[in-house]
């Protein structure tokens, strides 16, 4: 059955139409966000919902949406879905960051000569009869020096509009490398120096507890005479009242805001000063942007129902199409082995170790780590998937770890994991052949050549005569058909494993028998999801 998609907010035709272009089968209820009570009566329905501002994701969608797995948001702001809930539910949130990169430049670029050339105050004097020449004295922006705080993608493409205007770039932001300065033509220095030489400064830095205020007081005191200041990244970056006070002082010469601490702003320090340009969040505002978007998203979405392809979330490790392909095998050994530790395991789990050794080293190792964590999980919370396993591993106080390490043996790489409880530690390890199909290769410490079936018997006992004959004649006395039988031993006579992959679940009164005996120390039925 094809995947369901539900459009409750207004996209283009075009973005609706790539979903039907690809299988997918597409509901286009444009006005369906806006109200809460049909969009819970409905959302039940659904594999796939695509989304604007207009709908609000709550907990109560949620837990009415009982077949969604991903939701997706034509734009970069989310504060209308409910993450931490989307989570627990195993919900995948993405968003499309870059489709409106260009716009917001452009606006921040547009702000800086609307604020040094005081164009809205001399457009409204002009359109109200006066004509005050001598009033609106600009500055150029030609030779002036730009302070870019954050050179990501947004901040990276003002740092090339603004050399191309023949400014002087320099650039704030603890993760711009020597490398990624020189391509973008821009000096990398401290906040300090930024504050002490800029003429312009252009903020493009996320909101975080880091950046709050990034433009405090003390900081807006630190400026040069004279400097312009310009927002259109995120409300709360910098102290508006603060600003405000700068600019009546006369320090600071003007500012360009396009998004405030409180929005809708209806009031700010801001408002109604000399020389400060105010717009209501355009940013984005662009057909281009608001097409690009609407684009970006059903792509993605339909891309993670139809191929698993997992681009831009916000609550899990991104995986490419390609990595899909190539992951695909890696990711399901790596539920398998944490399917197999949870299924043997009857106390808290205290920490996992994940060991990814040569090939699988190089790989996303984000998306295996949550692939273990899910399979591990699965025994006694059914509906944990990679999205959810991570935050639910952390509910309960597992602390896990990952290592990795150059190829260290026979195979070209293989996916180690270790679970430690109260009482014991539980090791097992496997790798991917070359025909794709996902092996366990150690248990116990004990080497082993195991194929992996839905159906299986794990024992342990003693190296000691009778175990082949003991599990044969049990499992034929009771109608299993064997479909592969793998042994392993550290030594004569020491600690042995018996692994089996049977045709059918494995009955009681076969795993009651088999306890019976004095051969075996541990006897478990076990089932993969293959």
């Amino acid at each position: 059955m094809a995947p369901k998609v539900l459009v409750s907010d207004k996209l283009s035709e075009t973005a609706v139409q790539i979903f039907r272009d690809r299988g997918i089968d597409v509901d286009f209820l444009p006005d369906l966000g806006k109200d809460k009570d049909k969009l819970l009566a409905e959302i039940g329905k659904y594999d796939g919902l695509a989304i604007r501002s207009a709908t609000k994701v709550t907990a109560d969608v949620l837990d009415a949406a009982t077949n969604l797995k991903v939701i997706g948001r034509a734009g970069i702001g989310v504060d209308n879905v409910d993450i931490p809930a989307a989570s627990k539910k195993g919900v995948i949130v993405m968003n499309t960051p870059f489709g409106n990169s260009i716009t917001t430049a452009e606006h921040a670029i547009a702000m800086m000569m609307a604020v040094a050339r005081q164009i809205p105050e001399a457009d409204t004097s002009t359109q109200g009869g006066k004509w005050e020449k001598s009033k609106f004295m600009g500055v150029e922006v030609t030779g002036k020096t730009l302070g870019v705080i954050g050179a990501g993608n947004i901040g990276g493409i003002v740092c090339d509009r603004a050399r191309g205007l023949k400014m002087k770039v320099i650039a704030y932001d603890p993760f711009l490398s020597e490398e990624r300065a020189d391509k973008l033509g821009v000096e990398k220095v401290d906040l300090d120096e930024l504050l002490k030489r800029a003429d312009f400064i252009t903020l493009h830095v996320p909101l975080t507890d880091k950046t709050r205020n990034i433009l405090s007081a003390e900081n807006i005191a630190r400026t040069k005479k004279g400097v312009r200041i310009i927002n259109c990244a995120r409300g709360g970056l910098v102290d508006e009242a603060a600003l405000a006070e700068a600019i009546k002082s006369g320090h600071v010469a003007g500012a360009g805001f396009d998004v405030f601490e409180v929005e809708p702003a209806k009031d700010s320090p801001l408002f109604g000063l000399a020389n400060v340009v105010c717009t209501p969040h355009l940013g984005a505002s662009t057909t281009e942007a608001q097409e690009n978007v609407a684009l970006q998203v059903a792509e993605q979405i339909a891309d993670y129902l139809l191929t698993g392809a997992v681009t831009n979330a916000l609550n899990m490790p991104s995986v490419t199409a390609e990595e899909a392909k190539v992951m695909g095998p890696w990711i399901k050994l790596a539920g398998h082995l944490g399917a197999f530790v949870g299924q043997l395991t009857d106390e808290p789990i205290e920490e996992v170790n994940i060991l990814f050794d040569g090939v699988v080293a190089e790989m996303n190792l984000k998306a295996l780590d949550c692939a273990v964590i899910a399979g591990l999980l699965k025994p006694v919370i059914s509906e944990v998937n990679m999205v959810s396993a991570p935050v639910i591993a952390a509910d309960r106080g597992i602390q896990t770890s990952i290592t990795t390490q150059d190829k260290s043996g026979v195979f070209d790489g293989f996916i180690k994991l270790t679970v430690k409880t109260p009482t014991r530690q539980r090791s097992i390890a496997g790798t991917v052949f070359s025909d794709g199909k996902p092996r366990f290769i150690q248990i116990k410490g004990i080497t082993i050549d195991a194929e992996i079936g839905q159906h299986m018997l794990y024992t342990t006992n003693k190296d000691v005569p009778g175990i082949i004959g003991a599990l044969g004649a049990t499992m034929g006395g009771h109608g299993v058909n064997i479909a592969n039988f793998t042994l392993g031993r550290t030594v004569s006579g020491g600690d042995a494993i018996a692994l089996l992959y049977v045709d059918a679940p494995v009955p009681a009164p076969v795993l009651e028998e088999l306890r019976s005996t004095e051969l075996f120390q541990m006897v478990a039925p076990l089932e993969f999801e293959v």
